[in-house]
C-alpha cells in the first residue's frame, strides 16, 4: 500500500517544480517544458510519474500538448510571486515572513530579532521641532511635489556630514530616495537585468536576499568573516560565475556586527577593477560605529561603488528617508528611474530630515545613540554567554551580535517556539543563501533590557530540546511494529 502514496508524491513534486518556474517567469507563456526523459532525470523520478505530473497540469490549464512537439506553458503570464521564486524556504526562514513578523507583532512583544532600535531612543521632541519649523515653511513644503534629486538643503546637509566623516562627495552626486532600501532597489533595475548574478555575503542582511529575488537575479554566496569576505572565496566566485554586482555592508556588517579591515577593502576594490565589478555598499550603520572603519566607497571615490544611506535607524523608522550617493554621470540616470517609479519622494519628509540635520543636537543625538549601544553590548555579551549562546564576534558598537546557540538547538525551531510567547526571534538560516546557519540567531542589544527576556529565552531553549528529543524518539506504536530483540 506504500506503493500510491509514493508515486503521488513524487508526482506532486514535479507538477510543484513546474509551477514554481512558472511562478518564477523562468517559464513564460509558449515555454516548452523538458521532455519526460529529461524532467525524469532532472527530478529523479521514473518517466511514468512525469507522464502523469504532465496529464494533470493538462487537465488544471497549466500547460498545453502539442502533437510531436512535447509540453508547452499556457497564458497569461502569472503575477511575479516573490515566495516562489528560488528554493521553497520554511516560512520560518523566508526573509519575507521574518520581516513580516518583525513588523507586524504587537508593541508588547519582547523583539531581540528585530532590526532597529527602541522608538524610546528616537529624538522626537527633535522631531516634533522640525515639524513645527516645516510647518513654517513656504507651502510647498506642505503640498507640493519634492525636487527630483531630492530638497537641495538635504542633500547639502548630507554631504557635509559625509564630509565630516573623511568622505568627499558633491551634492550633485547624492539622490535622495524614500528609504534605503528604495535605493538599493533603484540601483538594481538601473545596473542589472532578471538572471544576472549579484554576489552577496553569507550571512548577509535578509531583505538583500528578498529583494534580489524581486528582480529575479541568480545570488551567490561567500562567507563572511569578521574583518570581510572569505577573500579566496570571493576571488574564486568572480572568476567561476563572474557577478555583475556584490551588495554587502562594510561597516556594522548585518548581521555580524563585523568591520571590513582596509586590507580586505583594498583587495576588494582591486578584485572589483580586475573582474569588472560594481559594488553597492549599504552604510546605514555606520554612525554606529565608535571609530570610522573602511568603506568601500572612501576609498573608491565612487568609481565603482554607489553608497546607500538611510535614516530609519537614527532618526526615524516613520519618517521614510535615505538616500544613495553615486558617481556624477549616473546620477541623472537614476533620478529618471526613480521619477519613472515613484514621481517625486515626500517633499514634507524632506523638510524635517534637513531641519533636524542641521541642527545643533544632531551630532549630540549620535554620540548618546553610540554610547548606548556600547554599554547595551556590554551587557548583552555575558547575557547570552550566562544562557549559554557564544557570540561568533563581539563587536566593538552597533545593534547585532551574531550568537551560536548550544549544541541541538535549532534557531528556527526556536524561532517558531517564541512567537507564540510574544517573543521575536531571527533565525540564522533567513540571513544564509546556504542555509548553513542552522545553529545561529541574530541579537539586537538594543531590544535586550526588559527583564523577562533571560527567563523566556532559557525556558524557550529547553521547549527546543525538548522537541527536538521528541521527534528523535520513536512512539510505542511505532517501535511496535519492529521485531522485538529477544
Amino acid at each position: 500500500m506504500s506503493a500510491p502514496s509514493t508515486s503521488i508524491s513524487r508526482t506532486t513534486h514535479v507538477m510543484q517544480y513546474v509551477h514554481q518556474r512558472i511562478a518564477a517567469r523562468e517559464w513564460q507563456p509558449g515555454t516548452r517544458l523538458p521532455s519526460l526523459r529529461s524532467m525524469a532525470r532532472h527530478q529523479g523520478v521514473s518517466k511514468s510519474t512525469v507522464v502523469e505530473a504532465y496529464e494533470r497540469l493538462v487537465t488544471n490549464g497549466t500547460i498545453r500538448p502539442q502533437a510531436g512537439s512535447g509540453f508547452y506553458v499556457t497564458g497569461p503570464l502569472v503575477p511575479l510571486s516573490l515566495a516562489e521564486i528560488g528554493p521553497r524556504l520554511d516560512r520560518q526562514v523566508d526573509p519575507l515572513w521574518v520581516a513580516r513578523q518583525s513588523l507586524d507583532t504587537g508593541i508588547q512583544a519582547l523583539k531581540p530579532g528585530c532590526g532597529w532600535l527602541p522608538a524610546s531612543w528616537m529624538p522626537t521632541e527633535a522631531i516634533r521641532q522640525a515639524l513645527r519649523k516645516a510647518a513654517r515653511d513656504p507651502a510647498d513644503a506642505l503640498t507640493d511635489y519634492a525636487a527630483a534629486l531630492g530638497l537641495p538643503a538635504l542633500r547639502a546637509a548630507i554631504a557635509q556630514q559625509l564630509s565630516q566623516r573623511g568622505q568627499s562627495v558633491d551634492p550633485r552626486q547624492i539622490l535622495i530616495t524614500d528609504s534605503g532600501t528604495q535605493a538599493i532597489d533603484l540601483l538594481c533595475r538601473f545596473l542589472i537585468r532578471p538572471g544576472d548574478t549579484v554576489l552577496v555575503d553569507d550571512p548577509c542582511y535578509y531583505n538583500f536576499l528578498a529583494l534580489l529575488r524581486a528582480h529575479q537575479a541568480t545570488v551567490i554566496s561567500v562567507p563572511y568573516q569578521p574583518d570581510g569576505p572569505d577573500m579566496d572565496r570571493f576571488q574564486h566566485a568572480l572568476i567561476q560565475h563572474r557577478p555583475r554586482l556584490y551588495l554587502s555592508n562594510s561597516g556594522l556588517h548585518n548581521p555580524t556586527g563585523a568591520s571590513l579591515s582596509s586590507q580586505k577593502a583594498r583587495q576588494i576594490l582591486d578584485l572589483a577593477q580586475m573582474h569588472d565589478l560594481i559594488l553597492i555598499e549599504d552604510d546605514i550603520f555606520s554612525a554606529f560605529e565608535p571609530a570610522p572603519s573602511a568603506h568601500l566607497a572612501w576609498l573608491d571615490g565612487f568609481q565603482r561603488v554607489a553608497q546607500v544611506g538611510s535614516f530609519s535607524k537614527t532618526l526615524s523608522a516613520s519618517l521614510r528617508c535615505g538616500y544613495l550617493a553615486v558617481r556624477t554621470d549616473w546620477i541623472d540616470a537614476l533620478a529618471d528611474l526613480r521619477t519613472a517609479t515613484t514621481f517625486s519622494g515626500s517633499g514634507l519628509t524632506q523638510h524635517i530630515v534637513s531641519h533636524v540635520l542641521q541642527a545643533p543636537a544632531w551630532p549630540r543625538h549620535l554620540g548618546i545613540l553610540r554610547q548606548r549601544l556600547t554599554q547595551a553590548m556590554g551587557r548583552a555579551v555575558p547575557l547570552l554567554q550566562g544562557l549559554g549562546l557564544e557570540p561568533w564576534h563581539v563587536p566593538p558598537g552597533g545593534m547585532f551580535i551574531w550568537c551560536r546557540l548550544p549544541e541541538g538547538l535549532d534557531s528556527s525551531l526556536l524561532a517558531t517556539l517564541g512567537l507564540r510567547h510574544g517573543l521575536v526571534l531571527a533565525p540564522g538560516n533567513v540571513f544564509s543563501l546556504s542555509q548553513a546557519a542552522d545553529n545561529m540567531l541574530r541579537f539586537n542589544v538594543s531590544q535586550m533590557d526588559d527583564p523577562r527576556l533571560p527567563e523566556l529565552l532559557k525556558t524557550l531553549m529547553q521547549q527546543a530540546r525538548n522537541t527536538a528529543h521528541s521527534a528523535a524518539t520513536p512512539s510505542p506504536s511505532s517501535l511496535s511494529s519492529f521485531p522485538c530483540p529477544l
